[in-house]
């Protein structure tokens, strides 16, 4: 059951989601809410659904009691949107109203009147936060930094983080959420995904956060090594086991005992691998190639593979036992191209690393390049992303990664027959030009490259800022930004964000 009712305030007002199976109560509840903004109301078993789906600033759990789904939905809720606030009406005896992990509790039955002054206070805050984010980000391109090249964080707003792993996308915060549910234990993990999803990152995050997260991790793509050398890799051998083996090997495993092993592309193991797998994952123990001693090892076993497992079950290709004992978490990686959202904060972070890494100051993005990273389709998933920025860091020669700069553009413009420059090529008529009609060409393109910013269009063609102004004002070009008092724009961000912090801090 899902039903919204809109007060006509439109996204000022805010969004709550009243989430409750006594549809009288959750009903009278939402009812009272309206006036405060756009309000939704679903079942628990609904919600989370419609939380994926719409941007929302609180959520109301009314609890029934003997039940715990609608708590269960406040925490989920909390991984999803991590700025969102929660409140939770419930009739059990309390120690007096307050918070409960981050939630505030209040007693049922319900004083709307006080429900109304809570969701009244956050939503505030809410819209405290875009308008200083909005206002910030105004401050920004008019000082002529456009929103492509402000930090992430600026840029993008709610980015959710955890060990490494960054993402603004519902599916990526729902495989969060699992990550989440395991942290502090050492359940058996099988992390499916395309080949380039970031299966070996979600591994590392597993082991961060696990009960021995100072013990090794040790990663092996299964693929990668032959057949014949598959076991002694992991489970070591013994001098004269085999030609070459001139002295004892420990092996993978024991490398990683105390912590957690990743074994990735595991659809790969040969059936002898397989029996062996199993015996380490039914009794924690390892047997070297060419010893008849088993060796009890201490380790958490992370798999993950891009192949359809239960598919190779069934075609008798891999063990089901095997399979089983491997699946006791599954996490499903989604594909690059179905989180289209993280595209862009995923760009600027490796273009950011890569050029640091060559002693570079991060340029930004230009719009055109935004564009044409948006629209590609990334078969080759994050891994591609990560190799294409690389390679524009190095080629980028500005305060800004171009389009020309980025392969995906450069083959579009190559099969339509063109040079790769687009829009900003000079066009010389047959009958020849006057060198000032060219020039003003020149700098007026530059400028729209530079998103109207005249310090950037300066570097990009080698001049000094006073010369370039100097040109634009003999060219008579005239600046298209539009003039403000930068002094009373920062003065509304300082007065918008103490605001906020005050209003966080009575929540």
């Amino acid at each position: 059951m899902t039903v919204s009712d809109r007060n006509g305030t439109g996204r000022d007002g805010g969004a709550i989601l009243v989430v409750g199976d006594e549809t009288s109560e959750t009903a009278r509840l939402a009812h009272a809410l309206r006036s405060l903004g756009e309000t939704t109301v679903a079942s628990s078993a609904d919600a989370l659904a419609t939380l994926s789906g719409l941007e929302v600033d609180v959520v109301v759990g009314d609890e029934r009691p003997g039940s715990h789904a609608v708590r269960e939905v406040l925490t989920e809720a909390l991984a999803l949107r991590p700025s969102i606030v929660r409140v939770l009406l419930r009739a059990e005896a309390t120690n007096g109203d307050g918070a409960d992990g981050g939630v505030t509790v209040l007693p049922k039955p319900a004083d709307l009147d006080a429900v109304k002054a809570v969701c009244e206070m956050a939503l505030r805050c809410a819209n405290a936060r875009r308008t200083a984010r909005e206002l910030e980000n105004e401050n920004h391109r008019l000082r002529g930094v456009t929103v492509e090249t402000v930090s992430i964080d600026d840029d993008l707003g709610e980015l959710d983080r955890y060990e490494g792993i960054l993402t603004r996308s519902a599916a990526m915060k729902r495989v969060l959420a699992l990550l989440r549910k395991i942290e502090a234990g050492d359940t058996t993990v099988l992390i499916h995904g395309e080949t380039g999803t970031g299966k070996e990152l979600a591994a590392r995050a597993i082991h961060a956060r696990s009960r021995s997260p100072k013990g090794p991790f040790v990663a092996v793509n299964l693929g990668a090594i032959s057949d014949h050398l598959r076991e002694s890799e992991l489970f070591g051998h013994v001098r004269g086991a085999f030609t070459g083996a001139t002295e004892s090997r420990g092996g993978l495993f024991v490398e990683a005992n105390g912590g957690t092993i990743f074994l990735d592309e595991v659809g790969d193991a040969s059936p002898g691998l397989q029996v062996a797998l199993l015996r380490v994952l039914e009794e924690g123990t390892i047997t070297p190639v060419g010893s008849d001693r088993p060796r009890r090892v201490d380790v958490r076993v992370v798999s993950g593979t891009n192949r359809d497992l239960e598919d190779l079950v069934r075609r008798g290709l891999f063990r089901r036992d095997l399979y089983y004992r491997l699946n006791v978490f599954p996490i499903q990686l989604p594909p690059l191209r179905e989180r289209a959202e993280d595209v862009f904060p995923l760009a600027k972070h490796f273009l950011a690393h890569a050029s640091l890494g060559m002693g570079k100051k991060p340029p930004g993005i230009s719009r055109e390049a935004r564009a044409a990273l948006e629209a590609y389709h990334w078969e080759g998933n994050i891994r591609e992303l990560r190799n294409v920025m690389e390679r524009a860091a190095i080629l980028c020669k500005g305060a800004l990664v171009i389009a020309a700069d980025l392969p995906m553009a450069t083959d579009r413009a190559e099969a339509n027959g063109t040079n790769g420059a687009g829009a900003s090529t000079i066009a010389i008529p047959p009958g020849g030009a006057k060198l000032a009609q060219l020039e003003r060409e020149i700098f007026l393109k530059t400028l729209a490259l530079a998103g109207e910013n005249q310090s950037r269009a300066a570097r990009m063609l080698g001049l000094r800022e006073s010369t370039f102004r100097f040109r634009l004002q003999k060219l008579g070009i005239a600046s298209r930004r539009r003039t403000m008092n930068l002094t009373r724009v920062a003065v509304s961000i300082a007065l918008l964000l103490g605001q906020l912090v005050g209003l966080e801090a009575l929540l």
